[in-house]
């Protein structure tokens, strides 16, 4: 549980490294939350089919919820993903590879999946390092 919150106490930390468990944990929370209204919105649709304007009210708190999430996790989304690319001994910039069309979210998706360098590197000490104490202070 403490992973999957860690990039929300490190709101807009860009800096350090992150490992893979951090990074994969907090995707993982953000998939259950959103789940949350997903559900809401298939319900209110399913009322608007079956008796029109029924469901209107769930479907606009669906998509509520959907936007207040979405602008909650905005900036620790991208921290953490910066984060994992300095694990990697790679600039944060990397992650504007997400922008090519077609392919870029799929090669930003295997750098997420990628293994860090092992050892301290130009962006901090290894997250891993069980004789590290000080890696998120």
């Amino acid at each position: 549980m403490e992973s999957m919150l860690m990039p929300l106490r490190r709101y807009a930390e860009f800096g350090g490294r992150s490992g893979r468990k951090e990074y994969w944990m907090f995707f993982l929370l953000c998939m259950i939350v959103y789940m949350v209204p997903t559900i809401l919105l298939v319900t209110g649709m399913t009322q608007s089919a079956m008796t029109p304007g029924a469901g209107s009210g769930l479907v606009a708190i669906a998509f509520g919820l959907f936007g207040l999430f979405a602008l909650a996790v905005f900036i620790p989304t991208i921290a953490v993903q910066v984060r994992r690319f300095h694990d990697q001994d790679k600039s944060g910039w990397m992650l504007l590879l997400a922008f090519i069309p077609y392919l870029g979210g799929l090669i930003v998706l295997i750098f997420m999946c990628l293994e860090g360098t092992r050892g301290p590197n130009r962006f901090g000490p290894d997250p891993r390092d069980p004789y590290n104490a000080n890696v998120f202070g």
